[in-house]
């Protein structure tokens, strides 16, 4: 179903769940190239930017989170632009979604909502995705602040878990990110050039948007990265500390040990028939084990 807001000679189209005949209608009235028609069709389209005499279409990528609100996704958003007309196409970014709702009430309830031109238009959409995004991208940095608040903490699990994910969710960032930093610079360079003039600007704006989120991106992939060998490098210290300490408490027990043992033999030892031997054998042990707490201190391996 197409669902249609008009601002003058201006109309937004949206479709949610685009049937055949609807991209058969788009096929036959706007004279849309097929290929684009089949894309709409599908999903997990690389972002990319066909520019043709009388319309662009774009297809690019935003990430929103999960209903757990902990792993990231990626949600296409496809539009047509052309002279007079936007079209969002296709179960499209949340953002996309709500902000052509509130156009629609307002068109419903006769408050403005002007728009000069689908140039515009098209900035609001990607302005909004991207104060959307940034808010997305500060919330991992929120993330790898608690992470890094926790670091010497015994929160050891909690710690490997936040790691994990946030490493994972910036990955994401940057396979969507990276492709799609190309496409927006032909917006500023003026490769686009759109159907308004003096949109120079507005574009380096979401230019601006878009790098800003990438150097975020960047920063908190190498922050992660020191923050997880750091946090290795701790629980490997640990692990030698506990393993030295074990090490120390076999190395004290062995002449002790030794000791048991052989006076558990049948067979004739030293002091067997002295009613004190207990006592001597106990005192000789204290002693081998104080001896040895002692040197090892004065080596400072404990």
């Amino acid at each position: 179903m197409i669902d249609t807001i008009k601002f003058g000679t201006l109309k937004w189209h949206h479709i949610f769940q685009p049937s055949d005949d609807d991209l058969q209608h788009l096929l036959d009235d706007f004279h849309f190239h097929p290929l684009d028609i089949e894309d709409c069709k599908s999903y997990n389209q690389r972002p990319k930017i066909d520019i043709y005499d009388d319309y662009y279409f774009l297809i690019l990528h935003f990430p929103y989170f999960d209903r757990q609100n902990k792993f990231l996704k990626t949600r296409e958003v496809k539009i047509f632009w052309g002279d007079d007309y936007v079209i969002s196409i296709g179960k499209s970014h949340w953002v996309v979604r709500d902000l052509f709702q509130q156009a629609k009430h307002a068109d419903e309830n006769d408050e403005k909502f002007q728009l000069a031109s689908s140039d515009q238009l098209l900035y609001i959409i990607l302005e909004k995705l991207m104060i959307e995004t940034i808010k997305l991208v500060r919330q991992i940095g929120s993330e790898v602040d608690r992470i890094n608040r926790e670091l010497f903490s015994q929160k050891s699990e909690r710690i490997i878990e936040g790691t994990s994910i946030v490493r994972k969710n910036i990955i994401l960032l940057n396979t969507i990110f990276k492709p799609q930093l190309r496409l927006f610079h032909k917006f500023e360079s003026g490769e686009i050039e759109g159907y308004a003039d003096n949109m120079e600007d507005y574009w380096g704006n979401i230019l601006d948007y878009y790098q800003k989120m990438w150097d975020m991106t960047e920063d908190y992939a190498e922050l992660i990265d020191g923050l997880s060998m750091t946090f290795d490098s701790l629980q490997a210290n640990k692990t030698n500390e506990i393993m030295k300490i074990l090490t120390l408490v076999s190395t004290v027990l062995l002449p002790l040990t030794f000791i048991t043992g052989l006076y558990g033999m049948n067979i004739g030892l030293p002091l067997e028939s002295n009613p004190n031997a207990f006592f001597v054998v106990l005192g000789a042990m204290i002693i081998i084990v104080g001896a040895m707490i002692i040197y090892f201190k004065r080596k400072h391996w404990m």
